[in-house]
């Protein structure tokens, strides 16, 4: 495997948060494809790309693993995982529209005052894309929109139904796929329709939003198979 180039990409990891950071460089080489999908991981290039060791890669393709975005195989080593097909995509989105809306009636009928206060302060919360190129220009608001979502699921009251919903990596998925930054308005929009309806503990309200933002989300990410296939 050639080692990918960092240049405009990651910076060299940093001493003091290593092991994050490392984390942080890897999850970007594999969110901007500079490491394709479905290509093998080598973990000794890695190393002497991002001028570390061994161990924090290994560290880092164990969370990355769990995010999703690696598999490990018995006796070949780590892999990037292929894009979704158009097929995964929509039973992704069959998933979410099963988990989602419920997590989010629940949310409304089981929410304390301080749960309904961080569902609304999340959904008011902003970040904008940033200026560049590349995975790290819409970081900060995947974050966001995975911890919004995130949140519904823990407020809902539902272990089960919380780890179910974060297990899907949505997030990651869609956003390697594709990023709709014209959207992220709309989607801020939504998040607050569903806060202010869990907030007034309107189940109903609150699952009809989420299934509504869930499809809008859908619909802002099908170009992804016009401009990556």
């Amino acid at each position: 495997m050639v080692t990918p180039p960092i240049s405009g990409r990651v910076r060299p990891a940093q001493r003091l948060t290593l092991t994050d950071d490392v984390y942080e460089s890897m999850k970007t080489l594999i969110m901007e494809h500079a490491i394709p999908p479905g290509e093998r991981v080598s973990i000794d290039g890695l190393a002497r790309t991002l001028e570390v060791s061994p161990t924090p890669v290994r560290e880092a393709l164990a969370r990355l693993e769990s995010d999703g975005l690696v598999r490990k195989r018995a006796m070949s080593g780590y892999t990037t995982t292929p894009l979704l097909t158009r097929a995964e995509f929509d039973e992704l989105f069959e998933m979410r529209l099963l988990l989602e809306p419920a997590a989010a009636r629940r949310a409304a009928v089981h929410a304390d005052a301080e749960q309904r206060r961080r569902v609304k302060e999340e959904a008011a919360a902003t970040v904008g894309v940033e200026a560049g190129d590349g995975y790290r220009r819409h970081a900060a608001f995947t974050a966001l929109d995975a911890k919004f979502h995130d949140l519904i699921a823990e407020t809902s009251g539902s272990g089960l139904l919380r780890e179910s919903i974060i297990r899907l990596h949505s997030h990651l998925h869609l956003h390697r796929l594709y990023f709709p930054s014209a959207g992220t308005g709309d989607t801020a929009g939504e998040h607050r329709r569903i806060a202010a309806a869990i907030a007034k503990g309107d189940a109903d309200g609150a699952a009809e939003a989420m299934h509504h933002h869930l499809t809008s989300a859908r619909d802002r990410h099908l170009p992804g198979f016009n401009t990556t296939r």
